[in-house]
Parts: C-alpha cells; structure tokens; sequence
C-alpha cells in the first residue's frame, strides 16, 4: 500500500506541473453525471488505468482487434460526502466481417440516489442553493472499425444517450427542478499508426450534442448543450513487457441553458509493465487531473480489468458533488470464439 501511495501522489505533484488549465464544468447535473460512466466506457477500462489516453490503446481504430469477444462492465464513484454513482454495462464485438473489419455495441446503464449538492435553478432564486436528488442516465453506442493497411486503423463512433436529474431543494419550501436530455446526433472518429507490435500513434474526435430542458415551476427553459473532445497520443515499449504512453487531450464545453462555454487542454501519462507472459500486467497514470491504478489478468478465453481513479473527471465536474472521490471500474471479456473452439 505504500508503494500505491507513493504512486499516486507523484503522478499528482506531475499532473500539477504540466498546468491543468481550467475546469471544464457541464454545469448540469445530468450531464456531469455522465462523466463517471459513459465517458469512461468510450474509453475502455485499460485506458482508464492507463492514463486515459483513448488515442493509442483504447482507440476507436482498434476496435477489429476485439473480434469475437463479449463483456460486461461495473463502475462506482463515491464521493466523502456519501454521493454515490453506479453504472453497469453489456457489449458484444462481432465475428470478423469483410477485409478484418468488427463492429462492437454496448449499453449502458447508470444510476445515482440521494445525490447532494448546490444547484442553481430560477425557482430557487439568484444564487445555488443546497438540494437534493436522483439520476439516470441510459446509453447505447458502437464502434465500427477495420485495418486500412501498412499498420493503419481506423474508426468511428456512433452514440445514443439520454439522461434525467430530479432536485429538490433542501429546507421548508421544497421547490423542485427536473432536468432531461433528448438526443441529438452525436458520435466521433478514431485513427491509429501501428508500425509495430508494441509501438502506436492515434488520435480521437468525439462530438456530443444534447437538447437539454430545465422545468421548474417558475418556468421551462431548453437548450443546446454540446461538447468536442480532442485527444492524441503515442505509446512505445522502453523495455520487454512494458509500454510508456502519453497523450493530450482538448475539451471543448457549450452549455446552453447557462450560456457558459469553457475550454481546458490536459496530459495524459500511462505506464504498463506485464508479467508471465503477460498474463499479469499492472499499470499507472494521470488521466488528465485523476490519477489512476489498472491491473490485468488475461488466460483466454477470459479476461478481467480492473481500473482505480482517484477523483475521476475532477478537471471536467469540479467539487460539484464533492470534494474527493474514489472510483473502482472493472470489466469481464469473454472471447466467445476461442471458448467454442475449446468445447
């Protein structure tokens, strides 16, 4: 456990040094709560321990890689102050297609229940007042992917996600907001240069767009809320069995009930070393702000990730639910294809 601590505080004092630039916020919570889930599914669970850096190991490109297999996922984020966030989730790739080419499809759903927090609405006057709530967010996407040649990949990303939040305000009056989300087209892309077994450049484009409307009883305002997600990394092997990855990412954040947009551009560092013939690997990294812890055990047909993030999202959500969070996502893959061979 030392030896975590020591980690997790160096890669912090790094994230610090490189400037992190400013909060990013959704500024509703709907949509921050998103951040604990599907941001990170979009991402891949070795990502997220890796850094985060969905450029290289967790590209969109790479998805054909992944022929064959089935998983499922379960994340949780707890805040010090009690919030909690859950999500669970099913994917499926499918067998290889035409000239290599898979495509993969996850839904997902997450939940959260008593969420405290200071929420800023008309009915409840001029300034954030504490409250109190429930969410759900609900989404489906799939990624279609295929080799193009001379170690080049690539593919895109189609989403479909919804979300709702019910706050009531805390004290006397009890006023009440109810926050949904429609859909809009929303969806990304991903390249990635694999020259050679151990060695990756990407980069990943990722658009969402939401028509978000706010009820409560003093009036019912809607908006558009979007957000551009830019990331690039690279990733090499400095020595056998382990891999060094760094990156970049680019945010870009319009809310429009509030009229705030922002902008914030953090790293990514992730480093990787595996054990007995890879069946083992441990992994370290700073995804943007939050530092992360992944480990891997791999003995086809199955395999089980397991990523740790302390104050997952921080540089995007803030202290909107609190001050710290702890958050534990893990991942179960079956290559359906090789266990039938087996039998």
């Amino acid at each position: 456990m030392k030896a975590v601590r020591i980690a997790l505080a160096a890669a912090t004092l790094w994230a610090a040094a490189c400037g992190l630039g400013q909060v990013a916020c959704a500024q509703s919570p709907e949509l921050t709560m998103r951040d604990f889930s599907s941001a990170q599914i979009k991402k891949g669970v070795r990502s997220i321990g890796f850094g985060g850096d969905g450029a290289t190991w967790g590209n969109y490109g790479l998805v054909w890689k992944d022929a064959d297999t089935a998983l499922a996922d379960y994340g949780n984020t707890r805040f010090d102050n009690g919030n909690t966030f859950q999500f669970s989730a099913a994917g499926l790739t499918s067998p290889s297609l035409w000239d290599d080419l898979a495509v993969y499809v996850i839904a997902m759903t997450q939940s959260a229940h008593d969420i405290r927090f200071n929420d800023k609405s008309p009915a409840f006057g001029s300034t954030a007042v504490p409250v109190s709530g429930s969410g759900s967010d609900h989404a489906i996407f799939s990624k279609i992917a295929m080799p193009l040649g001379h170690g080049v990949s690539a593919g895109i990303l189609l989403a479909y996600e919804t979300s709702k939040f019910d706050a009531t305000e805390t004290g006397s009056q009890g006023q009440g907001v109810h926050y949904e989300t429609q859909w809009r087209p929303s969806g990304g892309f991903g390249i990635a240069w694999q020259p050679e077994k151990f060695t990756i450049v990407g980069m990943r484009v990722l658009v969402n767009n939401d028509l978000e409307r706010r009820n409560d009883s003093q009036s019912v305002t809607q908006g558009l809320s979007s957000s551009k997600e830019f990331r690039l990394g690279g990733s090499t092997a400095p020595w056998s069995d382990a891999l060094l990855d760094l990156g970049w990412t680019h945010l870009e954040k319009h809310n429009g009930l509030t009229g705030v947009s922002t902008t914030a551009d953090h790293p990514n560092l992730g480093f990787e070393q595996a054990f007995s013939q890879r069946r083992y690997i441990l992994r370290l990294g700073v995804d943007e702000t939050s530092p992360t812890l992944g480990f891997t055990y791999d003995r086809r047909p199955i395999r089980f990730d397991l990523a740790y993030v302390h104050d997952m999202a921080r540089a995007r959500v803030g202290e909107l639910f609190g001050n710290h969070s702890r958050s534990f996502i893990m991942t179960f893959t079956l290559d359906y294809d090789e266990l039938l061979r087996i039998h």
